[in-house]
């Protein structure tokens, strides 16, 4: 990925985003009251199922889902957000993940806006046109950055998930669905791929922060949501050093470039 030849609409695009707006972590902190980031809990495989319904229900894989009770949500129980809910079955490799979810009595059953579930053991792409908890189509814990990467074995080995605040009414591969009407050819499609450009210097960054960023040099970081601009994903943890990870901050949008994308869907 590191070698892959650069996007010819590169420059146009970085542009659109923000070339002068900063690289942000969207976790590593508490916000409003809850824990910044998208949560995840793993279960065994013998954890209960329960039934989930869905608002967009076509395009969501149906239940029962392993979800215990006291699972965590994305802004907390009382957040106002994406909510989301990812359950990892460590034991039948099935990752489960919910959007806009809430627990019905206690958790005996949830509802949530859309579900995808994921053969770890299989992995495949999404129907075209689908969602999944994302507006990419594409599943959302691979694509966090979480401490024990970052901090312990002190090694990123894939690409982040990052948002903007506005996209196009496209996707590229690996993503299955776009969450735009706007079809301004400048604009990011879902799926795209950024890469942090070679000659970046981060020798001056140290700690998780430097981690993060020479993992961007390989992996990138491809475009999941809609949010905010260069906004970059990751699981709560209570051992986060929030200090530690602001230095990314001094990244700016111009310290990027686009992958060069393949075939684009626009319908």
């Amino acid at each position: 990925m590191s070698k892959d030849p650069v996007d010819p609409r590169s420059d146009a695009i970085i542009a659109r985003i923000g070339a002068q707006t900063r690289l942000h972590e969207d976790f590593g902190l508490i916000w409003k009251g809850a824990p910044g980031g998208i949560p995840y809990y793993v279960v065994s495989g013998d954890q209960p199922k329960v039934p989930v319904t869905f608002r967009y229900a076509g395009e969501s894989d149906p239940g029962p889902y392993p979800i215990p009770p006291d699972a965590p949500i994305e802004g907390g129980p009382q957040g106002d957000g994406d909510r989301h809910v990812i359950i990892l079955d460590k034991d039948n490799w099935r990752l489960y993940e919910m959007f806009h979810a809430f627990p019905i009595e206690g958790g005996k059953s949830w509802k949530a806006a859309s579900g995808a579930i994921f053969n770890l053991k299989d992995p495949k792409l999404r129907p075209a046109g689908w969602t999944s908890a994302d507006a990419a189509g594409l599943p959302i814990l691979p694509g966090l950055a979480r401490y024990d990467e970052l901090c312990v074995t002190k090694k990123l080995t894939h690409a982040l998930r990052f948002t903007v605040k506005k996209s196009r009414r496209a996707y590229v591969f690996p993503a299955s669905h776009f969450a735009s009407n706007d079809n301004d050819p400048d604009l990011p499609p879902m799926g795209m791929r950024v890469r942090l450009k070679a000659d970046f210097d981060t020798s001056k960054f140290s700690g998780p922060a430097r981690v993060l960023l020479e993992g961007l040099k390989t992996y990138g970081m491809i475009l999941a949501d809609n949010g905010g601009d260069w906004f970059v994903s990751g699981a709560p943890d209570d051992r986060w050093v929030h200090d530690e990870l602001t230095p990314i901050r001094q990244v700016r949008g111009s310290d990027f470039e686009v992958v060069k994308m393949g075939p684009m869907t626009t319908r």
